[in-house]
């Protein structure tokens, strides 16, 4: 959030949609990470219990978030079509960023493999802040010294998103918005763990720098 507040060269509305989810995600992962339980989990066991009358932490994550992308996702639109379907993928990407965080380095790794799209755009900044914090914290996350939490990860995947939602035209926000809904909604079927592990190039880097 700061690294976003100071960046030169950041257009106005792009820095506070950068800098409103920073701080916002952030803060909502951080009261899912102290006071979450594992009672439910994913997308369908926390919606479940909302259908049961039961507010989660998860609950209360996915509103802060997706309010968090459609802000982000207005201030660096054009219209109302493009705002609501762009703050829907960075909503999307905060979430999916969060579901790669089960191995240490994970998550850092998949942020980095992101700079040579976000590093440019009306809100390459953004994508930078994420991306430098991503390289300060890889060590100590390959090393098993430090966790990202919800607080980490999430944040992390909503400043990606909306690096690269600042840049895309509809039909990119479209396909965007596509692929993270469908790899959300295929991890409640498959292990993305398994998958990398039968994979030997993904197996490979995902191993790289960890401890044994």
């Amino acid at each position: 959030a700061a690294g976003i507040a100071v960046a030169p060269g950041l257009p106005a509305r792009a820095r506070t949609a950068g800098v409103t989810a920073a701080v916002a995600v952030g803060a909502v992962g951080l009261y899912d990470d102290l006071f979450g339980t594992t009672a439910s989990k994913g997308l369908r066991g926390h919606l479940s219990a909302l259908q049961a009358g039961e507010v989660t932490s998860g609950v209360v994550k996915i509103g802060v978030i997706g309010a968090a992308g459609v802000v982000g996702g207005a201030l660096v639109s054009e219209n109302v079509v493009d705002a609501a379907i762009g703050g829907a993928a960075v909503a999307g990407h905060a979430n999916l960023l969060n579901l790669l965080d089960l191995r240490p380095g994970r998550a850092n790794k998949t942020v980095l493999l992101h700079a040579p799209a976000v590093l440019g755009g009306p809100a390459a900044p953004v994508g930078a802040a994420a991306v430098g914090a991503a390289l300060a914290m890889l060590p100590d996350d390959l090393g098993e010294r430090t966790m990202l939490g919800d607080a980490g990860a999430n944040t992390l995947g909503a400043l990606l998103g909306l690096a690269l939602v600042a840049r895309e035209g509809r039909a990119a926000r479209l396909a965007h918005l596509a692929v993270v809904t469908g790899l959300t909604l295929a991890s409640e079927k498959v292990s993305f763990t398994k998958v990398i592990e039968r994979t030997p190039v993904l197996r490979e880097l995902d191993g790289l720098g960890r401890q044994r």
